[in-house]
C-alpha cells in the first residue's frame, strides 16, 4: 500500500488557476465517491481552501495512481491536464504523511501558524470518513494529524505573536488597556487597512466606533459595517474627546492631527490613555503626539517592525513543530509495523484453544465417569495453563513486530509456532466474503497484510 498527495497550492499555482480547482461544498460527496471508485484508490480525503486543493489517497499502486488521480481531476473541472499538470506537487508515503502534518500544523500556510486550516482539515476528514472514504490507515493518521497539530499550538507560542499588521495594532491595544471592553474607536478616513484594524478590534470588544472622513457618504458606509456613527473632519477633535484608540489612514498630504490639537483634548479628559495608530503613508498624525502624557503612538513602521519580529518568532517554533512532526511519524511508524501482529495472535490463540479443545475430548473418551463439577474444575485448570503458556510468546511478539527487523520476527514466530495453514486458512475466509469498502474488517485486513514489521516507508515502498 502506499499513501499520496496531489495538489496545488498558493506557492504553484495562483489565484486564477487555483480557482478553477475548488469543489464546490455540496458536490464533495459525489467527488469523493468517484474518487472512491477510481482504480486503484482504497481510501481518499479531498482538503480545498481558498489558497490549496488536495487529494490525499491511499493507494495499491504508486505510478498509475498518479495519472488515475490526473484523469479525475480533469474530468471532474473540465480543464485539460495541460493547463494544470506544472502547477501540481505529487508527495509519496512518508513525504506526504510529513506534508499533511506541516498543512494541519498551519507550517505550509500563507500566514505561518494559522490554526484556520487545522479545522479545515478536520472537517474535510469527517466529511471523507462519513461517505465511507476512509479506513484503517487515514482514520488513524488524520486523528493523530489533527490532534498532533492541536498539541503543537498549545506547546508552543507559533500561534501567540501577530503577523499582520491589524493584528499587531490589536496586541498593543492589549497591552495599554488589558481589554477593549467598553472602549470607543475612531478612525480617521476610509481606508482598507483602518476598516481591517477597526474590525479586529471590534470583534476583541471595543463598545463603539466613529467614523470620521472628508466625504460624509463614505464614513457614513464605513460606520454602518460597526454600528457606529459618521462625522466629518469638522468635528474630528469632538471625536477625539470621546476615543480611547484612533486609527489613521487617510489620502492627505500634511499631517490631519498636530500636537496643539491633540494637547488641547487632552486637557479634558481626565488623564485617560490614548492609543493612537497612524498608518498612512505619508503620515496623518504629527510625530510629536508622542511627547504627550498618556499618549501611545504608533505609526505603520512601529507596526511592521512588530510584525517583521513576530513571523521571525512563529519561524523559530515552527522549527520546534518540524522536530516533533519526526517524532508523530515515528509513532505512526511504529503503529503501521504492529499491524501484521493481529492476524499472528489470532492464529496463535485459536491454535491454542484447538489445542485445548482436542485435550479436553481425549480426556472424557479416557475418564467418562467424570462428573459435571470435576470436568467444569479440570477444564477451568487446562485452559489456564494454555493461556499462561501463550502470554509471553504474545508479549514479545508484539514488542519485536514494533522493532526495525519485525518482519523478521513475525516470520520466524509464525514458523516456530506452525501457524501458516491457519492464517491461510483465515485469509482464504476473508476473500470468500462480500466485497468490503473501506473501514471494514475485511478491508482492514487487506492493508495490514503487507505491513509485518517495516518501516512505513519500507512497507508503503514494498507493496
Amino acid at each position: 500500500m502506499h499513501i499520496i498527495a496531489v495538489g496545488l497550492n498558493y506557492r504553484t499555482a495562483p489565484v486564477e488557476i487555483r480557482e478553477k480547482f475548488a469543489f464546490a461544498k455540496d458536490e464533495l460527496p459525489d467527488a469523493l465517491r468517484k474518487l472512491k471508485e477510481t482504480k486503484s484508490i482504497l481510501e481518499c480525503v479531498v482538503v480545498g481552501t481558498c489558497n490549496r486543493t488536495e487529494i490525499y489517497a491511499v493507494v495499491d499502486r504508486m505510478y498509475p495512481c498518479g495519472h488515475y488521480i490526473r484523469d479525475f481531476i480533469e474530468k471532474w473541472f473540465g480543464v485539460s491536464r495541460r493547463e494544470f499538470n506544472h502547477h501540481l506537487y505529487v508527495k509519496e508515503d512518508e513525504d506526504a504523511i510529513r506534508h499533511l502534518f506541516r498543512v494541519t500544523g498551519g507550517l505550509d500556510s500563507m500566514i505561518i501558524g494559522e490554526t484556520q486550516i487545522l479545522g479545515q482539515v478536520r472537517d474535510a476528514f469527517l466529511l471523507a470518513q462519513e461517505n465511507g472514504a476512509t479506513g484503517i490507515l487515514f482514520n488513524t493518521l488524520f486523528k493523530q494529524a489533527i490532534t498532533f497539530a492541536k498539541r503543537a499550538h498549545s506547546e508552543t507560542t507559533i500561534g501567540e505573536t501577530p503577523v499582520s499588521v491589524s493584528y499587531a495594532a490589536v496586541e498593543l491595544g492589549k497591552r495599554i488597556f488589558g481589554s477593549f471592553a467598553g472602549k470607543t474607536v475612531l478612525i480617521i478616513g476610509a481606508g482598507k487597512m483602518s476598516e481591517l484594524t477597526a474590525k479586529h478590534l471590534h470583534a476583541n470588544g471595543a463598545a463603539e466606533v466613529i467614523v470620521a472622513n472628508r466625504s460624509y457618504g463614505r464614513a457614513s458606509d464605513l460606520a454602518e459595517k460597526f454600528q457606529g456613527r459618521a462625522t466629518t473632519f469638522d468635528c474630528l477633535l469632538d471625536g477625539l474627546k470621546e476615543a480611547d484608540i484612533v486609527i489613521s489612514s487617510t489620502g492627505a498630504s500634511g499631517y490631519v492631527l498636530k500636537r496643539e490639537q491633540v494637547e488641547s483634548v487632552l486637557q479634558g479628559r481626565k488623564s485617560r490613555p490614548l492609543f493612537m495608530i497612524d498608518i498612512a503613508v505619508p503620515r496623518d498624525l504629527d510625530p510629536a503626539i508622542s511627547e504627550l502624557s498618556n499618549v501611545f503612538l504608533y505609526d505603520i513602521d512601529d507596526l511592521q517592525s512588530i510584525v517583521a519580529t513576530n513571523l521571525e518568532e512563529r519561524k523559530r517554533e515552527a522549527v520546534k513543530i518540524d522536530a516533533m512532526i519526526g517524532q508523530e511519524i515515528d509513532a505512526y511508524n511504529t503503529w503501521y509495523r504492529t499491524l501484521g501482529v493481529s492476524p499472528v495472535i489470532s492464529a496463535l490463540q485459536k491454535k491454542g484453544n484447538q489445542i485445548h479443545q482436542e485435550t479436553m475430548d481425549s480426556l472424557l473418551k479416557k475418564l467418562p465417569d467424570l462428573d459435571e463439577r470435576e470436568i467444569k474444575v479440570i477444564r477451568k485448570l487446562t485452559k489456564s495453563i494454555v493461556n499462561q503458556m501463550m502470554r509471553d510468546p504474545i508479549l514479545r511478539i508484539k514488542e519485536m513486530a514494533a522493532e526495525r527487523k519485525g518482519d523478521e520476527a513475525l516470520a520466524l514466530f509464525t514458523d516456530l509456532f506452525a501457524l501458516e495453514a491457519l492464517l491461510e486458512e483465515e485469509e482464504a475466509g476473508e476473500s470468500a466474503k462480500p466485497a468490503a469498502g473501506a473501514g471494514t474488517p475485511a478491508a482492514a485486513a487487506e492493508t495490514k497484510r503487507p505491513a509485518f514489521g517495516l518501516t512505513l516507508k519500507e512497507a508503503l515502498a514494498g507493496s
